[in-house]
Order: structure tokens, then C-alpha cells, then sequence
């Protein structure tokens, strides 16, 4: 009996002993069960930044629609076909999925921690408020990109049929969001620290860049709503932005880590894209200074390819060096947009303490300032007819349609979003493209169309049709 009762005894001990220690030898420490709020705000930062260097024609048609680069043999994309590769559902699936739900989860996360000291209760503040700050930046990219989209009903995982809010009313709604977070920041405390790629952890650069997108927004609704526009330009020029070599970037190292440009140009091998005649023509017609960093040279010339049309890579110059460096940082925003807009908003009566030639040529001269274009050339391109605000050609909207069009080269979707906002440059439409003129937004993806189609269906009726041509709310002209 007590040969079986002792291995009773001991089995009954292990069995204890396991039960007891079930939960930590069954977790695994390298895949936590709740990631970093931290870590979820840098893979968003990632994510987002990549999305807007990218030159993949599968997530990123818009360098080709502003006629930065042009393809050489397959021209799909040139000619506003986002159909075949299924543009609009990749572009959707980046923003919500990889930005904007990382950004939520972070939040979630961040709410939940515990803090001790006022200082660890102000940095968390900061934080959740920060991430406010980006999470307007991708919503009113996303508005652009579409008009209408899901936003109170989305990233919720129990509604998979979100309706489609309204674009007016999400870029009010994020205005507000905005207001908010410029007057709770407080840059006497720290935010994400090292864990933030943009602004390296600065709250007052986050509160700059607030007011940046404020401008950025209150422009872009100027022609539609212009006393919301007033407001928020006006408001945000009192309470401070980026100046001189200020803004917001990512940085970016070797490898995987890489530039996406890098990525696309380079490592991937392939020769696919080459700047464009109207683009290379009009720098040409200036002598732009910029050209030596924009461009390669054939011959001793620049020279562009045919927009939308087959073109042999070796007849044209290639993108600029500088541009697929693994390590070039992409930039998000910075003084040269902001003067730009302020320009803007001063042709349109707002008070924003200089006037519109004043911060058209502080644009100009901040853009080439990033480039090392020297004082002599600066001064120089600066005094021409064809340049200067005074005498440059065309309305104020063709002056400075112009310019930021050279400026914003490679920022495809900021470069698209000023063309329409300015009808300027005019761009001749890519001869075989699916719609005879230059696209004005996103179709809606597939996926939305098949499986949210009652919400898809409305929100297509409210914008006037989803089509490439339609107008967004904004686009009055």
C-alpha cells in the first residue's frame, strides 16, 4: 500500500506545482499579450511615411498623376488606371489597417498606464494628444484621396459595414481636434521620446505641426467655407508653426529600413520610371537651380519622357541622386508648404502678418535653401520676371500653382491636392487615359463596393457619382 500511496503523493505535488506555474510557463516572453503603446505609434509612423514616399504602382499613383515621372513600359497607372491593380483598396487598406488602427491601439494602451508623478501624468497627457495630431493628418489624407469616408463607425471591429461620413464635416471635426490638442500640449513636457521618428519626442514640434495642418486644412476649404477657413488659418499663424528648416520628416537608414524610393528605384532592380517632359521642360524654361538635385543630366541636358506613353529609360535623365539615397528623409510637411499656403490665404483677405508675395518668395527660397542651392543662384532665379510675384505670368493661383509644383516634387499627394485646389499647373491629360482629364480623387476600392454596398452606394450618391472625375467639395473651380 505504501508503494502506490508515495507515487500518488509525488504525481499530486507535480500536478500542483504545474497548475501553479501553468500561466508563466505557457507565455511566451517574445510575443507579448499587449504591445507598447509606444511601439504602436512608431509602426504607425512608419507606416504612414512610407505610404507617402512610395513609388510602388501598386500603392502609389500619385507622382505619376502630378507628372513628376512618367512610366516606361508599363503605363497603366500613367493613364489613371487604378482598377488592374487594385490602387484604391491597397491605399485604403494601408490608412485604416497600418495607420490609423495601430493609432488606436496605442491609444488604448497608453489610457490604461498607470502614472505616479506629474511629470509621467504630463508626458501621458502629451502622448494621447500627439496621436491625435497624426491621426488628423491621415484622416484629411484620406479625405482627399476619396471625399466621404468611414470615420465615426470606423476601426470598430464588431461594424464591418461602416457608413461614409460626411468630408465637410470630418474636416471640421478635425479642426477641432486640433484646436484641442494646441491648447492642452505642453512642450515644457516630453511626449514619445525616441519612440517618435518625426519630431524626435518635441512637443513644441507637435504643436507646430498642429498648426501646419490647420493651415494646410483651412486653405484647402477656403473656396468653400471661407469664414471656417479664416478662423483656423488665423488662429494658427497667432499661435505658431514651422519656420526657416522646421518641419515634420521621416528619417530613414539601410536595408529594410530604407527609403521606399530607395526600395522602388533601386533595390528592386527595375527601370521603370523617368521624369517627365512637362516637368523637366518647365525647369528647363526657368533654368531652376533645383534641376542639379531633381534630375541626372543625358548628354549635358535634362531631359523629360512622354507622359502616359511607352519610353525608353536610357533617352531620358532619372530621377536625382539625392532622392534614392537609402537614407533620404521624406518629408511630410514643412515651412516651404506652410509659406505657400499663407500665401494662399493671404490672396484670399485672411490676416496672416505678411503678404502673399512675401511668403511666396520665402517658399521658394526656403525650397531651395533644402536643396543647397546658393545664395547667388537663389537671388538670382528669385529676380526673374518670369519668376518674381510681381511680374510672373498668369493669375496669383498660376503663379503659385507653378512654383509649388516644382517645390513639392516627389510629395506626390501634396502636389496633387494643390493642382486642384489652384487649377494650376494646367496638366495635359496622359493621351490614353481611362478619363479624358486629370483624376480629381480615388475611385472607391472594390472591397467597399462588394462588401459595404448599401454604405458604399450612399456615399457615392452624396459626392456626385464615384468616379475619378468628380469633384470633392472643396474643388470649386
Amino acid at each position: 500500500m505504501k508503494r502506490i500511496l508515495f507515487p500518488l503523493m509525488l504525481l499530486a505535488a507535480v500536478l500542483v506545482s504545474c497548475t501553479k506555474d501553468f500561466e508563466e510557463f505557457n507565455t511566451d516572453p517574445k510575443k507579448p499579450s499587449v504591445v507598447p503603446g509606444n511601439f504602436l505609434f512608431t509602426n504607425a509612423q512608419k507606416a504612414f511615411a512610407d505610404q507617402e514616399a512610395s513609388a510602388n504602382i501598386n500603392e502609389n499613383v500619385f507622382k505619376l498623376w502630378t507628372q513628376y515621372i512618367t512610366q516606361t513600359e508599363y503605363i497603366d497607372e500613367s493613364n489613371y488606371n487604378i482598377v488592374k491593380r487594385t490602387v484604391a483598396n491597397l491605399t485604403f487598406r494601408t490608412y485604416y489597417r497600418d495607420v490609423l488602427r495601430d493609432l488606436k491601439e496605442a491609444k488604448k494602451v497608453i489610457a490604461t498606464e498607470e502614472v505616479l508623478t506629474d511629470a509621467q501624468k504630463g508626458e501621458k497627457a502629451n502622448r494621447l494628444l500627439v496621436i491625435d495630431v497624426m491621426e488628423c493628418m491621415v484622416w484629411a489624407n484620406l479625405v482627399e484621396i476619396f471625399g466621404n469616408v468611414p470615420y465615426t463607425q470606423a476601426l470598430d471591429e464588431s461594424n464591418v459595414t461602416p457608413v461614409y461620413d460626411d468630408a465637410k464635416t470630418i474636416y471640421v471635426d478635425l479642426l477641432a481636434k486640433l484646436t484641442n490638442a494646441v491648447s492642452k500640449l505642453d512642450p515644457s513636457r516630453s511626449a514619445f521620446a525616441s519612440a517618435d521618428l518625426y519630431m524626435s519626442g518635441s512637443t513644441a514640434g507637435w504643436i507646430k505641426l498642429a498648426n501646419a495642418l490647420k493651415i494646410r486644412i483651412g486653405v484647402i476649404l477656403a473656396d468653400a467655407e471661407p469664414e471656417i477657413a479664416k478662423q483656423a488659418v488665423e488662429t494658427a499663424v497667432a499661435a505658431g508653426t514651422f519656420i526657416g528648416n522646421e518641419g515634420c520628416s521621416m528619417p530613414y537608414l539601410t536595408g529594410t529600413n530604407s527609403n521606399p524610393i530607395y526600395q522602388d528605384l533601386v533595390m528592386s532592380g527595375r527601370n521603370d520610371f523617368v521624369p517627365t517632359s512637362p516637368f523637366v521642360d518647365l525647369m528647363n524654361s526657368l533654368d531652376d537651380p533645383r534641376r542639379a538635385a531633381y534630375l541626372t543630366q543625358l548628354d549635358g541636358a535634362y531631359v523629360g519622357g512622354a507622359v502616359g506613353e511607352l519610353n525608353d529609360f536610357d533617352a531620358a535623365s532619372h530621377v536625382g541622386d539625392l532622392f534614392i539615397e537609402p537614407t533620404f528623409p521624406v518629408t511630410l510637411c514643412d515651412y516651404t508648404e506652410v509659406a505657400f499656403n499663407l500665401a494662399i490665404a493671404a490672396e484670399h483677405g485672411f490676416s496672416v502678418g505678411k503678404s502673399a508675395a512675401e511668403y511666396y518668395t520665402e517658399a521658394i527660397a526656403n525650397s531651395m535653401d533644402s536643396y543647397g542651392i546658393s545664395a547667388t543662384d537663389k537671388d538670382a532665379y528669385l529676380a526673374k520676371p518670369e519668376v518674381a510675384y510681381a511680374t510672373a505670368p498668369g493669375t496669383w493661383k498660376e503663379k503659385i500653382g507653378r512654383q509649388t509644383w516644382i517645390a513639392y516634387y516627389f510629395r506626390g499627394l501634396t502636389a496633387w491636392t494643390s493642382i486642384r485646389l489652384l487649377d494650376a499647373p494646367v496638366l495635359t491629360p496622359a493621351p490614353n487615359g481611362v478619363v479624358s482629364s486629370l483624376p480629381v480623387r480615388f475611385t472607391y476600392p472594390i472591397n467597399e463596393q462588394t462588401l459595404n454596398r448599401t454604405n458604399y452606394q450612399a456615399a457615392a450618391s452624396a459626392i456626385g457619382g464615384d468616379l475619378l472625375t468628380t469633384k470633392l467639395f472643396w474643388d470649386k473651380y
